[in-house]
């Protein structure tokens, strides 16, 4: 069956444009992991598991390899433009499940473009003085990285390359000035045991820090929705996501080893600034790098914000070509070969949450709703797995690491839902994540949107 308007464009005009190659896609999936949260994060993870915080790293890369291993395989054997909400519907064909997946995964987009745009406009005033109102200014941003993604893909995996080699850059500096440092302490020690005391070091206190530093790899994801862009996805999609993976783990494991090796984990998990602080205590000569990271946040940010940009209109215009939303959004500009009305319509909708303010725990629950994609995108690579006549890629995983996978993003939604339980401070997240559900069943229920089925077989 042929999508909604499909038959109303021209050829030239009805397929985006393939451009993308495996280095591409790796550092695309690298600039979606990397960002300004692990200048954070890594003092918070300091507090909770003292100079053991590394571990926290690895065991939080190994439970989001799954799951990543599992797009990687989708990625290879179907290249879709709709990610999550295509492998749902494909897997499932329940429209209604599609659409709450693709709902959540267009929301997380939204409120981290709502967020980062009016982070980066902070900053910039910081340096600038009240030029602008920040809303206003946060606007401007997002307008300006929108014409990007009009222009095409190619122009907006170069700025993501200069975004992700300024941000990598940052991080691996921390890691070289900090080097000779490495050694100086005991890697086990964690809180509330001695220095030479191994007994502190639990498995369940390293899952609770897997927990916290498991949302430092979210962002391979969003590779999915830019596979039909990608010249050879079969080979490109596994190598590009598998390597990002592994590239952002080492960066994570040194910046770990790094920052508890200069400074003591007890001043780091004080630390406002943490990284900041690392790098002026191990680089004393060097001027200026209060400012130096200023840049190095707007960049990492900035980039968030394109990739989250881009990663959203391939989902509205994939989920239109399925027939889940208005086939409009499906149209695609004869000339730039982009999907421009998806763009303006994302554009309006950032837009409009900017101005609203009150976002940030719209972001926090959408980053629960990623747990729940992945436990169904999981389980539908085990069910697409075990139905005779589906096409294989030239990657594939044993059975039981989807498996393992949708387990895994179980317990961490349990493990969210347990906090909220028995603190009742932490229970907006949660609640505000049932009510993105809630809203999207009855938009579905309202809109009725005709969906177009997969072609048994076809990939």
């Amino acid at each position: 069956m042929t999508p909604p308007l499909a038959s109303a464009l021209p050829p030239e005009a009805d397929s985006l444009r393939k451009t993308l190659g495996g280095w591409q896609v790796l550092f695309y999936g690298l600039g979606s992991m990397l960002g300004a949260g692990i200048y954070a994060l890594i003092g918070r993870a300091a507090g909770m598991l003292g100079n053991a915080v590394w571990l926290a790293f690895l065991a939080a890369m190994v439970v989001a390899l799954l799951t990543g291993l599992s797009y990687a395989c989708l990625g290879s054997r179907h290249a879709r433009a709709g990610g999550a909400a295509y492998i749902t519907q494909r897997a499932f064909g329940r429209p209604r499940l599609s659409y709450v997946v693709g709902l959540a995964v267009m929301m997380s987009g939204l409120t981290s473009m709502a967020t980062g745009s009016q982070a980066i406009a902070e900053n910039l005033l910081r340096v600038l003085g009240p030029v602008l109102p920040v809303k206003a200014l946060a606007i401007g941003l997002v307008l300006l990285l929108g014409g990007v993604i009009y222009r095409g893909i190619r122009e907006s995996m170069w700025a993501n390359l200069v975004c992700t080699f300024v941000e990598t850059a940052g991080l691996l500096f921390i890691i070289a000035v900090g080097a000779r440092h490495w050694g100086s302490v005991n890697y086990l020690e964690m809180p509330g045991a001695s220095a030479a005391d191994f007994s502190g070091v639990t498995l369940g206190l390293v899952l609770q820090g897997a927990v916290l530093t498991f949302f430092s790899f979210i962002g391979f994801e969003d590779i999915l929705n830019v596979s039909e862009e990608v010249k050879r996805p079969r080979r490109d999609i596994p190598f590009g996501l598998v390597g990002a993976m592994v590239a952002a783990t080492l960066i994570y494991l040194g910046i770990a080893v790094t920052a508890v090796s200069v400074m003591p984990w007890q001043d780091l998990a004080r630390s406002t600034a943490p990284l900041m602080d690392v790098a002026r205590i191990a680089a004393p000569w060097f001027r200026g790098i209060n400012g130096l990271y200023l840049g190095i946040t707007v960049f990492a940010i900035g980039n968030t914000v394109l990739l989250n940009f881009l990663m959203g209109s391939r989902l509205l215009y994939g989920m239109s070509r399925q027939g889940l939303l208005p086939a409009a959004l499906a149209r695609i500009h004869p000339v730039r070969r982009t999907p421009h009305v998806a763009i303006a319509v994302l554009f309006g909708i950032v837009v409009v949450l900017i101005l609203s303010g009150g976002i940030r725990p719209l972001a926090e629950a959408t980053v629960l709703l990623l747990l729940g994609v992945f436990t169904v995108v999981n389980l539908a690579l085990v069910r697409l797995q075990g139905r005779a006549g589906e096409p294989r890629g030239e990657f594939e995983v044993p059975r039981w690491v989807p498996l393992l996978g949708a387990i895994v993003c179980a317990i961490l939604i349990m493990v969210r839902a347990q906090s909220a339980w028995a603190n009742p401070a932490n229970r907006v997240a949660p609640l505000i994540a049932v009510a993105i559900v809630a809203i999207s069943l009855g938009l579905h229920a309202w809109l009725k949107p005709g969906v177009v089925a997969p072609k048994p077989g076809a990939g």
